[in-house]
């Protein structure tokens, strides 16, 4: 929690202005029981009624003044608070961009999101309430305290026995309910990953009518959540009651106290009903304590959780090298393997090929032989076990990364589209002309949907209000209009029909730009026009050539050929 506080240095002045006007409020408020006194001892005892004015617009002036500190207080507060807030969620944002692949995987979306949303709302209000309030309870209490022994010395060892047995109780049941919150948080992300889930696949629960069952399953996660929050709110729940009941056992003796001394001539009624004031306020001040250390104690709790997070570091150094070697092959793969944190079995074993500039790799295989594994080494979104993957006869690893990135064009299996227009997503990531940005559409083979919507039409979060295959098209433009050196088209085209597939195809070869082409596809049809064909089973390549020579040579494509074209079986056959 202690590193999260970096975050507030751009807020000093408010954090020690906000404080400090609380703690003047609290001075003021300190006056207003020895004003009372003085009205009931002297005004209404000798029926003064100048002087119960007097006192009365002195109680007025008092009051406007702790309303004007109180307000300055909390703009100043607010302002660190949110301000804090919002430079911790920009750093955590930059921070989980910053991770490879394997991190995020480890650590999973909802978790993420959860640091990103509530937890640091948390934080906010603990931030919030600290400056507000962390110095000015206690200021009130010990100044009440101290203020009843000025007013009767005897009186005021009530107060010396009351509030150390109200800061055990306090203090002990925050001890006690800090770990709650924590685990409370971690059963917010398991409800985060039930809920992300079911709205992500709610296609495919209502296609298997499975409502009934993932609706038992949120139920009884929601039940889980529910009772640890009621399990930490019946404790957290004890400390208005516990404090009431002391408080009151306190004024109880001071009023029976205070009477016996005002019988004796030793005290004042007006100083009877001071103390009586002041051990209201700090009655008051111990709420508000409670109540604020009940906040801190999730937010410490949340606080801890982000530094979990920010203490994450990725798995893969950034490089240093700009620029590759001319006379090297654009991509070439040595004895690469790959194997995903937690995995027993290695997802990818000893791949080698290489592929020239210009030329089309097709990547085949069935689902799970690890094609979008192995196009996911190109980029370095995740590192090698063994062996290396060369991009222009430097190994991925030694690139800078931004380099590294600037250099290939990913369209990934998922078409990820965002909320804006069309122009705004094809050329996504940088400043493209229109020309680029309708030229790259042309490409994709998505020019009637520009004509027919323009290039302002608005989409809706992941495309909603577009066909699967429009969607796939437009996340192609968007890696053609960067004119990669390297495309990468995992599975980019099952959305699109065989003359629409064979159209992109052409139009992809013909590019002015000319860059090596990785298609990963599952339709022989989109592989069989490749310079080169790999073709992998259960992670290994049991197969590299052109269509004729695995048709001729390899079993598992030949399958794959075969299953897919039938008319051409029988008539060999």
């Amino acid at each position: 929690m202690r590193k999260l506080l970096k975050y507030l240095s751009d807020y000093k002045k408010e954090c020690v202005l906000g404080p400090l006007f609380k703690l003047l409020e609290a001075s003021f408020e300190l006056f207003v029981p020895l004003v009372v006194a003085a009205i009931i001892d002297k005004g209404i005892a000798e029926g003064d009624h100048g002087y119960i004015a007097r006192m009365c617009l002195i109680l007025v002036f008092l009051g406007i003044i702790g309303l004007v500190c109180s307000i300055t207080a909390q703009y100043f507060a607010a302002k660190a608070a949110v301000g804090f807030s919002a430079r911790l969620r920009s750093a955590l944002f930059k921070h989980i961009t910053s991770l490879s692949y394997t991190e995020l995987d480890t650590l999973g979306a909802p978790t993420l999101i959860t640091r990103m949303s509530s937890d640091i709302n948390q934080v906010q209000s603990g931030v919030n309430l600290t400056l507000r309030l962390f110095l000015r309870s206690p200021f009130v209490v010990f100044g009440a305290m101290i203020m009843a022994f000025t007013v009767d010395f005897d009186c005021a060892l009530i107060f010396v026995a009351a509030i150390p047995v109200l800061a055990l109780v306090v203090f002990g049941i925050m001890l006690f309910t800090m770990p709650m919150y924590k685990g409370v948080q971690k059963l917010l992300d398991r409800i985060t990953t039930k809920t992300r889930d079911n709205i992500t696949g709610v296609r495919v629960i209502r296609a298997f009518t499975a409502e009934d069952r993932e609706t038992e399953g949120f139920t009884e996660e929601n039940d889980i959540l529910t009772n640890a929050q009621k399990a930490v709110g019946r404790i957290s729940a004890l400390l208005n009651p516990v404090t009431y009941v002391i408080i009151n056992l306190a004024v109880i003796w001071l009023i029976q106290r205070g009477a016996i001394r005002v019988e004796l001539g030793l005290l004042t009624q007006g100083k009877v009903v001071a103390l009586y004031n002041y051990m209201s306020q700090i009655l008051v001040e111990l709420i508000k304590l409670a109540n604020m250390i009940i906040s801190i104690s999730r937010a410490i709790a949340c606080g801890r959780r982000i530094s979990d997070i920010m203490d994450t570091n990725s798995s893969m150094e950034n490089g240093t090298v700009m620029e590759g070697k001319n006379d090297s092959p654009a991509v070439e793969f040595r004895g690469a393997s790959a194997c995903y944190k937690g995995c027993a079995a290695a997802a990818l074993e000893d791949i080698s090929f290489s592929a020239q500039r210009g030329e089309k790799i097709g990547i085949i295989g069935g689902t799970g032989s690890g094609k979008t594994t192995l196009i996911n080494l190109i980029p370095r979104f995740y590192d090698t076990a063994s062996g290396e993957v060369l991009i222009d006869g430097i190994n991925v690893r030694d690139y800078d990364r931004e380099t590294l990135l600037d250099k290939i064009g990913i369209v990934p299996q998922s078409a990820a589209l965002f909320k804006g227009t069309i122009r705004s997503n094809v050329g996504f990531g940088s400043e493209y002309t229109d020309a680029d940005i309708i030229s790259a559409i042309e490409a994709a083979q998505a020019k009637e949907l520009i004509e027919e919507k323009g290039l302002d039409y608005e989409i809706e979060q992941g495309g909603s209000n577009l066909s699967g295959g429009q969607r796939q098209r437009l996340t192609i433009a968007r890696a053609l209009v960067k004119k990669p050196e390297i495309l990468i088209l995992d599975d980019s085209a099952s959305a699109l029909d065989l003359a629409t597939d064979a159209a992109l195809s052409k139009a992809i070869r013909e590019l002015p730009f000319s860059p090596t082409v990785f298609v990963v596809s599952q339709r022989a049809a989109s592989v069989m026009d490749a310079d080169k064909i790999i073709v992998l089973d259960d992670g290994a390549a049991v197969g590299v050539g052109t269509h004729d020579e695995l048709l001729e040579d390899c079993e598992i494509y030949r399958e794959i050929y075969y299953s897919q074209f039938p008319e051409e079986d029988s008539n060999e056959e």
